[in-house]
C-alpha cells in the first residue's frame, strides 16, 4: 500500500492514511488508567495478569501493547496512585506486584464521575449523529 492509500483502521473500522489513526488513540491509552485502577481495587496483581484482565474492558490486539500497559503502570506509580514491590514468592524470576493506594482509590472515584459525565455527552452526540444534524 502506498503512502497516500487509505486503509481501514483496525481498532476503529474507518479509513485513514498510511497506518496512522488519529482517532482518540491517546484517549484509549488514557482510558487504560482507570481500568488498571479498578482491576487493582479488586486485588493486587502482576503486570501480565493485568494485561489479561484488561480484555474485560475491550482492550485487545493492537490496543493491548505490553509497553503501553507498563508505561501506564509506571505513570500511575509516579503519581502515587499505585505502589509496587518485587514478588519473589513464585518459582520463576521476581515480578512486580502492583497495589492500589488510597490516593488511587480517590482517583478511581474521580474517574468514575468523569466517565459518567462523558457518557452522557457521548450519548447526546450519537443521538444527534443518528438524526443527521447537529443543533
Amino acid at each position: 500500500m502506498g503512502k497516500g492509500d487509505a486503509a481501514v483502521c483496525q481498532s476503529h473500522g474507518h479509513g485513514h492514511r498510511h497506518g496512522s489513526c488519529r482517532c482518540a488513540a491517546t484517549s484509549i491509552e488514557r482510558f487504560m488508567q482507570p481500568c488498571l485502577l479498578l482491576l487493582l481495587r479488586r486485588r493486587p496483581a502482576h503486570g501480565y495478569e493485568l494485561m489479561r484482565s484488561l480484555e474485560e474492558f475491550g482492550f485487545g490486539g493492537e490496543d493491548l501493547d505490553p509497553g503501553t500497559v507498563y508505561r501506564n503502570l509506571r505513570r500511575l506509580e509516579e503519581e502515587g496512585l499505585v505502589s509496587s514491590r518485587w514478588d519473589t514468592s513464585g518459582g520463576g524470576p521476581a515480578r512486580r506486584l502492583y497495589h492500589l493506594t488510597p490516593e488511587g482509590e480517590e482517583m478511581l472515584a474521580a474517574w468514575a464521575e468523569v466517565i459518567l459525565h462523558q457518557k452522557s455527552r457521548l450519548e447526546l452526540f450519537l443521538e444527534k449523529y443518528r438524526e443527521g444534524r447537529l443543533e
